[in-house]
């Protein structure tokens, strides 16, 4: 299946997954916990979840699928390609009414994502890329930013993030900001508007591979905390932390970073 049709389907995807979402956003909409410290979910979570989880099933029945809201089974690790998928990147800010919730979509190919999108369907923006194909925003295409130093730069991330722990010698003095989808922060530091994002908490893949290839195909770099690329389709599907931002930076980050 070439990887362009791949994209054309994500987007279209994307697109009927916001038309379910939206509705529910402030509308009180039904929420569970999921116990365990994975936080809530929500109806919305569940409709899109299943709405994509059957197109999927139906369109690229020889795909594998992973996805937040559906209990995962070894069998995607043996597929070629993979979706991977946060049907709601931001599940608390749908609750609190925020409009910074994304759908994260992405296909795998042997551990690498090659067609991603992140969707904003609040704010009517959706990134794009496919490997070897550059990345967009709503079609345009998007480039990151060229910031070199620690000191100074504009780094999107949680305030505790900046423990001394965490750090040798104390964090760089970061600007800090904050959005809540970890898709969206990528997407973000993908088309320049900010510097770098970084998490050092465990990150699942759904979280993180649609915007990883929106990252790196708009010249940036992804690692895990410990500065390696990070593999995609894991039996255990999350990442050691994850830096992204231009190459110099994100190294001069991983560099200062205590071991963990």
């Amino acid at each position: 299946m070439p990887v362009t049709d791949d994209l054309a389907l994500l987007i279209d995807a994307a697109h009927e997954a916001g038309r379910l979402a939206v509705p529910f956003w402030n509308a009180n909409p039904e929420v569970w916990d999921k116990g365990d410290g994975a936080g809530p979910v929500t109806e919305a979570d569940l409709a899109v979840d299943g709405y994509l989880r059957d197109r999927f099933a139906t369109e690229r029945p020889t795909y594998g699928w992973l996805s937040e809201e559906t209990a995962d089974t070894d069998a995607r690790l043996g597929k070629d390609r993979v979706v991977i998928v946060d049907p709601v990147d931001g599940t608390r800010s749908f609750i609190q009414g925020d409009t910074n919730w994304a759908h994260s979509l992405a296909i795998v190919e042997h551990g690498e994502p090659i067609a991603a999108v992140v969707y904003l369907p609040l704010r009517d923006r959706l990134f794009a890329a496919t490997k070897g194909g550059g990345a967009t925003l709503n079609g345009q295409a998007i480039r990151v930013g060229n910031c070199q130093l620690p000191d100074g730069a504009r780094v999107l991330m949680k305030k505790g993030v900046l423990a001394a722990e965490h750090w040798q010698g104390g964090p760089p003095s970061f600007v800090r900001k904050f959005r809540p989808s970890l898709a969206y922060r990528l997407a973000l530091v993908a088309q320049g508007r900010y510097d770098a994002m970084m998490t050092l908490r465990p990150t699942w893949e759904w979280d993180v591979a649609a915007g990883s290839l929106i990252m790196e195909e708009a010249g940036g770099v992804v690692m895990d905390r410990t500065g390696a690329r990070p593999a995609f389709n894991q039996p255990h599907p999350a990442i050691n932390g994850l830096i992204a931002g231009c190459d110099t930076l994100s190294n001069a980050i991983v560099s200062r970073l205590a071991k963990a």
